[in-house]
């Protein structure tokens, strides 16, 4: 990485070399032009400085373009019109007037052009009695505008080089925002994956909980029925959760390794150290892998509806139309309002019976799943209310779906959700 100081000294470096380079073109081509040349003014002292304040007005180009190149444009005037020859003083005027074209404002330098053309060339040095050769003056013209067409070429292919790193930049920002909105996502989908079977275990073992200390000293034999549903839930949500967080886990293990570069320190080490560093990292034992459970899914009801129906809860489940293979995660949402309404009702409307009806169709499924009224005492745990149905509405959101949730004229609750039956690849991906 260049340090501040080096990258502020390198222009200043290129000052000096240019204006070395000029001066010496331009004392030692000025004299022999003068040499070679008849009816001129000889060179002395002054006409010597003439030629040294172009280059010396050239370190001062990036800074205050216009002034320096007034002052060669003046230089290269008064050179002329004290009847020195032709020579190469133009040297530090045409590269002052690009840089002024390039750094400055064009619409203060490219008048200059014509200014200095009638200063320099003609008609100013005829009427003082310095004129011009008739071919130098015509030839000049198109130098002229040679000079200003590779000014405005070097300005537009700047421009075009600024625009490019700006289209670059803002590419770039949009790309980073881009991977905080999609990890926001991520974040928020584990979050609600997290909800849901949290939600959902955590409220069957605190009804089984509750229905176990209230029957532990009446009915023990169903006290042990709620027990051994409470141990089952808990089995099954310790093993979805670590499911979940290997996932996540290998995940981030992954976008590290990709994303690793090795140090410059590292690579300068020697091979044999390298190699033992190595060594040593496999020699530590990898974590065991975390206990996997497929996802739920609406294909097996049964299955899906088994923990609740532990719990005591009655469900009764009917399909209408063709069922056919859905997306994952358009089976993963069903499966996941089933069992997270279903959990309300446990929760909200113990004793009550549940239907869940699932209706296919060409291009979307829907769910929907009744409760009637409560029939048994409410759990006195102080469970409340939380963000179940928010959490089930932006799921179906989130894949174009929609879902409604209110009581229903007859009593009781119903929660409908239609999700679409093909998803992007992006959302599949997801």
């Amino acid at each position: 990485m260049t340090a501040p100081g080096e990258s502020k000294r390198g222009p200043v470096v290129q000052d000096w070399v240019l204006a070395l380079v000029v001066a010496a073109i331009q004392v030692v081509g000025g004299r022999n032009a003068n040499l070679r040349q008849t009816g001129v003014h000889s060179l002395d002292a002054f006409g010597y400085a003439l030629l040294f304040i172009g280059p010396v007005a050239l370190l001062l180009r990036r800074s205050y373009p216009l002034p320096a190149l007034l002052v060669t444009i003046a230089s290269c005037a008064v050179y002329l019109l004290r009847g020195y020859g032709y020579g190469p003083i133009f040297v530090s005027l045409v590269i002052a007037f690009i840089t002024a074209a390039i750094v400055g404002s064009r619409w203060w330098t490219y008048p200059l052009a014509p200014i200095g053309y009638l200063a320099l060339l003609w008609p100013l040095p005829a009427l003082v009695g310095h004129p011009a050769d008739p071919w130098l003056a015509f030839g000049m013209i198109a130098w002229l505008g040679v000079l200003v067409a590779i000014a405005e070429g070097i300005r537009q292919r700047q421009a075009v080089l600024v625009a490019r790193r700006q289209r670059a930049e803002a590419a770039r920002r949009d790309e980073e925002a881009q991977r905080e909105r999609r990890a926001s996502e991520e974040r928020l989908a584990i979050a609600r994956e997290l909800h849901d079977v949290l939600a959902h275990s955590l409220s069957l073992i605190n009804v089984q909980s509750s229905v176990a200390l209230e029957l532990f000293d009446k009915k023990p034999e169903q006290a042990e029925s709620a027990l051994a549903a409470i141990k089952a839930a808990s089995k099954d949500a310790l093993a979805e959760v670590h499911t979940l967080l290997h996932s996540i886990r290998t995940g981030s293990a992954v976008e590290v390794r990709d994303s690793e570069v090795e140090p410059e320190s590292a690579r300068a080490r020697p091979d044999s150290e390298r190699a033992r560093d190595n060594s040593d990292a496999r020699s530590v034992e990898a974590p065991p892998p975390a206990p996997r459970s497929p996802a739920p899914s609406i294909e097996d009801l049964d299955a899906l509806l088994q923990r609740t129906r532990a719990a005591g809860l009655t469900v009764d489940t009917r399909i209408i139309g063709t069922a056919h293979k859905l997306p994952s995660v358009v089976d993963v949402a069903a499966a996941r309002i089933i069992q997270e309404s279903l959990t309300n009702v446990v929760r909200h409307a113990p004793g009550a019976p549940a239907a869940v009806t699932i209706r296919y169709a060409a291009d979307s499924v829907e769910i929907t799943i009744d409760n009637a009224r409560a029939t048994g005492p409410q759990s006195k745990s102080g469970a409340s209310g939380g963000n179940g149905i928010l959490g089930m509405r932006e799921r179906a959101h989130a894949l174009g779906g929609q879902l409604i949730a209110g009581p229903r004229p007859s009593g009781g609750f119903r929660v409908v959700a239609r999700l679409p039956s093909q998803v992007g690849a992006q959302e599949e991906a997801r």
